[in-house]
């Protein structure tokens, strides 16, 4: 992708043209991006009090028990969001659904390790082993250029 920005003394606000020969989901991913007036923020709850998560911290999020939770600093947050609105609001370059239940921080991945047949073990930098559901392999392949 090319990228070009141009100063022009005289511009009142910002105006972004996107020039493609079609519409795919890196550029849907960059007019959600522009589009977006929501801060990346997620309020977690932990010891009843309400704290500001930045999603680059955030090492993975996963449903138990009815309840969404955040592991963040080996620290459990309660989170009010679900799985699917929590996926939606965080980066697609960083966070990927590995279960019905699970959503990984890319950059928090120690390993990913293929050798178990039909599925995928991931080590998280927190030194958390979770698996790659059978349903989503063929996903985090796609992410992984495998």
């Amino acid at each position: 992708m090319q990228v070009e920005i141009k100063i022009d003394d005289n511009c009142i606000e910002p105006k972004v043209i996107i020039i493609t020969d079609k519409v795919n989901d890196e550029i849907n991913d960059i007019l959600n991006t522009l589009s977006s007036k929501t801060p990346e923020v997620i309020t977690g709850f932990y010891n009843k009090l309400a704290e500001i998560l930045s999603p680059e911290d955030i090492i993975r999020i996963y449903a138990e028990s009815g309840k969404t939770f955040a592991s963040v600093d080996k620290k459990e947050y309660i989170l009010k969001q679900r799985l699917y609105e929590l996926e939606e609001q965080l980066s697609k370059h960083s966070f990927v659904r590995i279960s019905n239940s699970e959503i990984i921080n890319l950059k928090k991945v120690r390993n990913f390790d293929l050798s178990l047949s039909g599925t995928i073990c991931v080590t998280l930098s927190d030194n958390t082993t979770t698996y790659v559901s059978r349903r989503y392999v063929s996903k985090i392949k796609q992410v992984l250029g495998l």
